[in-house]
């Protein structure tokens, strides 16, 4: 199988990627059962990647029903280094209005049912995540929507609710107080396991209402955000056809060296199921430490 470059994860309204060529349909197993659906590999701008749906085509998988492992373990399978997210959100600041675009650098995590570790299962690995988003792919995913014309607010935190239901007005006025930019239902718990995995990740957040805070807005009905999301959409495909080719071929941040110092269990004490299960993840991690010569 050629390796893959770029992993490009499409959300809400974002079922395939313009532009693909010499497609090719992936179906993957893991160890954490199946993706999401299948991954639509091919060459974008001269790169290679491959497309996800989030939700699968035809959008029949709830925010928490996805099997976020499986998705990034495929991504990682297929040689992927770098993310990018597509993620529809509604904005919890005046400023930031219906068809802008945000690239947030922080999240903050409000969902309860979420698996968001590989680990486990006699392993155990805490990985840094006090900057979550790689800055590098982000600036130059900002850098592309501006190039396009969109209307982009770089950095924010994205707020990530359980979901489906959308939020009830006080939680909505509630959130706004915790200084928050957008909210959204699916990409922390991506976020988290792509960094767990070496993977870079950025996402671009296309904001499609003003959630149910902003009362002289109606409130948030599945009608307008796809309305919206529909203007949205080709603008966050023609923002990510401009920003491959600036990325470059090899990685300058420290996301492909997240593990390094951060799994605590010694290679000795993994069970070997655990260690087959996540050989892919763990990699060089699983060798025993080299031992120091005793000669001088």
């Amino acid at each position: 199988m050629q390796k893959v470059e770029i992993g490009i994860i499409g959300g809400s309204g974002l079922y395939e990627m313009e532009g693909l060529t010499e497609k090719k349909e992936v179906r993957l197993s893991t160890p954490f059962g199946p993706p999401s659906d299948a991954y639509i590999t091919g060459k974008l701008e001269g790169r290679r990647v491959a497309f996800l749906a989030r939700h699968g085509r035809g959008h029949r998988i709830l925010p928490s029903e996805i099997n976020f492992r499986a998705n990034i373990w495929g991504m990682k399978k297929l040689g992927v280094e770098r993310i990018i997210s597509v993620s529809a959100v509604g904005s919890m600041k005046e400023a930031i209005a219906p068809g802008h675009v945000v690239v947030p650098d922080q999240f903050y995590d409000h969902t309860k049912r979420r698996i968001s570790t590989f680990f486990g299962g006699g392993v155990v690995a805490h990985v840094a995540f006090a900057d979550p988003v790689c800055s590098e792919l982000r600036t130059i995913l900002g850098r592309a929507g501006r190039d396009r014309g969109a209307v982009i607010h770089d950095g924010g935190t994205y707020f990530c609710i359980e979901g489906p239901q959308f939020s009830a007005r006080g939680e909505s006025l509630i959130f706004r107080t915790w200084g928050i930019d957008v909210i959204g239902m699916t990409n922390v718990t991506e976020a988290k396991l792509a960094r767990e995995a070496e993977i870079c990740y950025a996402t671009l957040a296309l904001v499609t209402d003003y959630d149910c805070w902003h009362e002289s807005m109606e409130s948030v009905t599945v009608e307008a955000v796809i309305e919206t999301l529909k203007k949205n959409v080709v603008l966050s495909q023609q923002i990510i056809r401009a920003a491959i080719p600036g990325i470059p071929a090899s990685r300058r941040c420290s996301c492909g060296a997240a593990l390094r110092n951060a799994v605590m269990t010694p290679p000795s004490l993994i069970p070997k199921k655990t260690q087959s299960t996540l050989k892919l993840i763990l990699g060089d991690y699983l060798k025993p430490p080299m031992k120091k010569s005793g000669k001088k």
